[in-house]
């Protein structure tokens, strides 16, 4: 259980980097940005961990959290683009 919980709130942090790092405003409330971080993390860990597998045990892995960030800014592009407006 604290596993999912930790993983919403590293969501929402990572989502609020990504809409800060991307110009432009984005119509986004707080869930939208929590599902942002959450589908960036996940895309981003894996794609981080096919290049830098992290030590067994190690509870942080910088490269996942770097990833996490560039795949939220991707998909939050991706948002902006394909999403109908309104």
């Amino acid at each position: 259980m604290l596993h999912i919980i930790w993983h919403i709130i590293v969501g929402f942090v990572v989502g609020l980097v990504a809409r800060a790092v991307m110009p432009g405003a984005q119509a986004m409330g707080l869930i939208k940005t929590t599902l942002l971080g959450i589908v960036g993390g996940v895309v981003g860990g894996l794609i981080g961990r096919l290049f830098s597998k992290p030590e067994p045990g190690s509870a942080f892995h910088p490269a996942g959290f770097i990833m996490s960030v560039i795949g939220a800014v991707i998909a939050l592009f991706l948002w902006t683009r394909l999403a109908p407006a309104g």
